[in-house]
């Protein structure tokens, strides 16, 4: 382990292409390791593409060759080091001991209640043999975390997309990750569920897990994130704390709009108003 792993996440020269267009082009960037992160940007500027490299559920590619100015990456340079180490070099099953993911609108694809769903969370820490079990420590805490109790025994079809979603963050509670990912964990959920996703995804970066979650509502990225990547037509654009990057000027430059950027009345936490420019 180098001094710059230590408590770190690096991610390094990831890209993605498919159908002949550059998805992800070699992003590399570098946040403190146990906080929350936003991953920010436009519709369609990668950041899907980007979680699921950084999970090991897509390969890197190299970029093509037509391109000369840009750098050429593939698996054998990119990486995804956290607190040193290399999460895209261990074997698939170790991997899901270290990393779990919540994907947007993640669906069950068989009639299983909130307890099963929680439960395949503890896949990769079983034998291979073993059923998860749906009875044990780890799934009754992940419930009670994500405030799942009362559900436990209903069917996942009969839940709502947002209450589903929860159920989604309560398996990957379960999983007992180092890096949580998240692909727009407050879709379909209204403000009240946003901001209680929010505190619950602060209170897990307590524990030391490193969350990093793709946001597009920047108001809950400024509000309640430590650190933020930007990421723009495939690229970072810019990484860093929450102030120091969700400025003006640079939210004017990828998104299109001018923006207001003052202290929030309570919190003091930046609040950004958006207007046409």
């Amino acid at each position: 382990m180098t001094p710059e792993d230590s408590g770190t996440l690096r991610v390094r020269g990831l890209s993605r292409v498919a159908g002949g267009a550059v998805l992800v082009e070699d992003a590399s960037f570098q946040v403190p390791s146990g906080g929350v992160v936003a991953l920010v940007g436009p519709n369609g500027a990668g950041k899907s593409s980007l979680l699921r490299l950084i999970a090991g559920t897509a390969s890197a590619d190299r970029l093509p060759d037509a391109a000369p100015a840009r750098r050429r990456t593939g698996r054998g340079q990119a990486s995804v080091v956290l607190d040193g180490v290399d999460l895209l070099a261990l074997r698939r099953r170790d991997r899901a001991r270290q990393v779990a993911v919540v994907e947007q609108d993640a669906r069950a694809e068989f009639a299983l209640t909130v307890r099963q769903v929680v439960a395949l969370g503890r896949i990769p820490h079983e034998s291979s043999w073993a059923v998860a079990p749906t009875e044990s420590g780890e799934v009754d805490a992940a419930l009670a975390r994500a405030g799942l109790q009362g559900m436990a025994d209903r069917s996942l079809a009969t839940l709502s997309g947002g209450e589903q979603q929860r159920v989604q963050l309560a398996r990957a509670l379960a999983q007992q990750p180092r890096l949580l990912l998240l692909d727009e964990p407050t879709n379909h959920l209204d403000i009240r569920a946003q901001l209680d996703t929010l505190a619950l995804l602060r209170e897990i970066a307590g524990t030391g897990i490193t969350v990093l979650a793709a946001l597009h509502d920047l108001n809950l990225a400024a509000a309640h994130c430590d650190h933020v990547v930007v990421l723009a037509g495939g690229r970072v654009r810019a990484v860093g704390e929450v102030g120091e990057v969700l400025v003006p000027a640079l939210i004017e430059e990828t998104y299109g709009v001018a923006a207001d950027v003052v202290a929030h009345p309570r919190t003091g936490r930046p609040l950004i108003a958006f207007s046409r420019t």
